[in-house]
């Protein structure tokens, strides 16, 4: 485990968190690259979650699928969290850690629905879904 602090842009959410070092995925779904812009890469918090201050109250969370709520600020629209309803994981964005981080991507997921404008060349593992 690796013990992070991050926010979004306006710092109105900040958090704290212990993530797993194995457990950092590049996610490649048609619903991270509309969050974010392009793939999102994120890690998992242990199983205490992060430690979240939401000064003003901004965090907001969005269900994006049955199984997904995503966490953002609604003051600077930052994609900071995503998190699993099945397994009750918590994941942050990497983009929004305070680095350096320490932490690498460990395997790709929803590889079958990526975009055709970039290549996925770093030999790690790839999954066409989850």
């Amino acid at each position: 485990m690796t013990y992070v602090k991050g926010s979004c842009l306006c710092r109105s959410v900040q958090y704290e968190a212990a993530v797993s070092n194995e457990q950092v995925l590049a996610c490649h779904c048609e619903k991270c690259a509309r969050t974010s812009g392009h793939h999102a890469v994120m890690v998992a918090c242990s199983s205490e979650g992060p430690d979240i201050s939401d000064r003003n109250h901004r965090l907001r969370w969005y269900r994006s699928s049955f199984q997904v709520d995503r966490g953002f600020c609604s003051e600077c629209g930052g994609n900071v969290f995503w998190r699993d309803l099945a397994s009750g994981t918590t994941y942050v964005t990497l983009g929004t850690v305070d680095g350096p981080t320490g932490l690498s991507v460990t395997r790709h997921i929803f590889v079958g629905s990526k975009s055709d404008y970039y290549d996925i060349t770093d030999g790690l593992p790839q999954a066409p879904e989850w």
